[in-house]
């Protein structure tokens, strides 16, 4: 390749740049330098992806309407009486930009975390919460049992949206056939409300066009407090109480409490959980992974103080906020790897419980020792038949020669030809049956009991018939 031909660099620029950097290297550079230029900053915007990992740091996206910045928040960052937190919450946050080094990923490491704009509502959902309990709407006395075996459960909710995704799969998974009725409704916005208390009430009544549900679900995914906001209002709630038909509320995450929730005969944390709740669960499987989860939980504990042990021992011969760094990197790289160990036990546990499940089945219907016994009488039985048949078969086959060769002795040519017989043959070998095949003058060829003998055809007159 020529580097000097038009449009190209010139080989010596390559020369004159400066040193090849490791990925370590680069990304330390770039952490330094956003922790230099922006330091501590108030962001807002709304959260999405929360999650509280079992090592107690938190995780969650910050989002508007734009961009996004992954944020994090370090075990005992924050105080007891923080605000709890939820997808979908606006909020205002405070701390440092920096770098996740494992993954390259920038992100934001939160020291101060503050509400937005939720305190009008809160109020108005406190009023009318205060409202319904003195009139009896949340009293558990009225609330009825889940029928434990449902053959029909009605849902309501977006068709849309992820939480008829999450109750369809556990329903698919754990009750195949129990049957689905969706009755399709916006679960946000102006009008909402008056959507899915429409459901409920056709849902509840007897009616021609389907056969009555034995549940109903009224389920959406996570979101702020304005995006729950239909499920607090009071036709909502009254619907619910009137409902001649169980319900079950699966609004929102665990954290998140509509009025819907207290009304409801069951409030289930998540969509999910719902499905679960209201169809038969696998209580020896959950009691399985629970052990196993702590059997995981004690060993990542157990490595985690190990790891703590050795970077406090560490801590006294280095840069405190360089220590401080790694530590918090290795605290998210553990919960990284964590979660992977969990989803592969998970899996682990389910995947053997199905094996188990089939070979059990597989041996109760082929029992060993009766087949064993089966196959050795066969096994005897045919050592016996083979032991047996080559005699019989050898005296069978000799008989039937003996007998061939008789009649062949009988009816052969040879026995014809000794009682007086002959065959008179043409030149060609053929024999001569009728007089019309000796032709005049042709020689013919007799043969009797010792040998043969040539001959000529003389005509003779025709004999006429009688």
């Amino acid at each position: 390749m020529n580097f000097n031909a038009p449009g190209m660099l010139d080989a010596d620029f390559f020369q004159a740049t400066s040193k090849v950097f490791t990925v370590a290297e680069l990304t330390r550079q770039i952490r330094g330098a956003l922790e230099t230029k922006f330091g501590a900053v108030w962001v807002q915007g709304e959260i999405s992806n929360y999650k509280l990992h079992p090592s107690g740091h938190q995780y969650f996206t910050l989002k508007d309407q734009r961009a996004a910045i992954a944020c994090v928040i370090f075990r005992n960052t924050l105080s007891p009486t923080a605000q709890t937190l939820a997808d979908g919450a606006q909020v205002q946050v405070y701390g440092n930009v920096s770098v996740f080094e494992a993954r390259g990923q920038y992100q934001l490491s939160v020291q101060i975390l503050q509400s937005r704009g939720a305190g009008l509502l809160q109020a108005k959902f406190e009023a009318l919460k205060r409202k319904l309990e003195a009139e009896g709407l949340f009293d558990p006395t009225r609330k009825r049992p889940l029928p434990k075996f449902p053959k029909r459960i009605g849902i309501i909710t977006s068709p849309s949206g992820a939480a008829i995704r999450d109750v369809l799969n556990v329903l698919r998974r754990r009750a195949p056939n129990v049957a689905v009725l969706i009755s399709p409704v916006r679960v946000q916005g102006v009008g909402a409300a008056a959507e899915i208390a429409t459901a409920i009430n056709e849902l509840a009544a007897s009616n021609e066009a389907w056969k009555p549900v034995d549940v109903i679900v009224i389920t959406r995914g996570g979101g702020s407090i304005e995006d729950l906001w239909e499920f607090n209002e009071e036709i909502v709630a009254r619907a619910i109480f009137h409902s001649a038909i169980p319900i079950v509320s699966a609004v929102g995450h665990e954290i998140d409490f509509t009025i819907a929730d207290f009304v409801a005969d069951l409030r289930a944390p998540t969509p999910s959980a719902a499905a679960e709740l209201i169809v038969a669960d696998a209580a020896e499987l959950g009691r399985l992974v629970n052990d196993l989860a702590n059997c995981l939980q004690k060993y990542l504990r157990n490595f985690l103080l190990q790891s703590q042990t050795r970077l406090r021992f560490l801590s006294e011969r280095t840069l405190a906020r360089e220590l401080i760094q790694r530590l918090r990197d290795a605290q998210q790289q553990l919960d990284l790897t964590a979660e992977s160990l969990r989803r592969r036990l998970k899996q682990f546990v389910a995947d053997a419980r199905a094996s188990f499940s089939a070979r059990t089945q597989s041996l109760k219907s082929h029992d060993p020792k009766r087949e064993l016994t089966l196959r050795r009488a066969n096994l005897v039985d045919l050592q016996r038949r083979i032991t047996a048949q080559p005699p019989r078969l050898l005296q069978a086959a000799q008989q039937r020669f003996h007998r061939v060769e008789g009649i062949l002795r009988v009816l052969g040519p040879e026995a014809t030809l000794r009682r007086g017989y002959s065959i008179t043959m043409d030149s060609a070998g053929n024999v001569i049956h009728t007089v019309a095949a000796a032709r005049p003058k042709s020689k013919i060829r007799t043969r009797v009991s010792d040998g043969e003998f040539e001959s000529e055809v003389i005509p003779t007159a025709v004999r006429p018939k009688q």
